[in-house]
């Protein structure tokens, strides 16, 4: 794990794909899937996801949608 653990915050679905699939111990993965008529709302939902997961997203990978957030924990 890196020295200062911070978490990625990502729109490439590859990297999401490595850090998870790879089950590599990363300080945590956010994997933002926003289509283009959705995006003015991106913002708002990066800073819920924050606000409302804080710690918990430590060590998880976290995928934000439009109207969601799914935490997973690599295996």
């Amino acid at each position: 794990m890196p020295r200062e653990a911070r978490v990625l915050i990502t729109e490439d679905k590859d990297v999401g794909s490595l850090a998870y699939a790879a089950g590599q111990a990363t300080a945590g993965v956010v994997l933002i899937r926003f289509p283009n008529e959705a995006r003015s709302g991106l913002g708002a939902a990066v800073l819920s996801v924050v606000t409302e997961l804080g710690e918990r997203t430590a060590g998880a990978f976290v995928a934000i949608e439009p109207g969601r957030a799914r935490v997973s924990r690599p295996t």
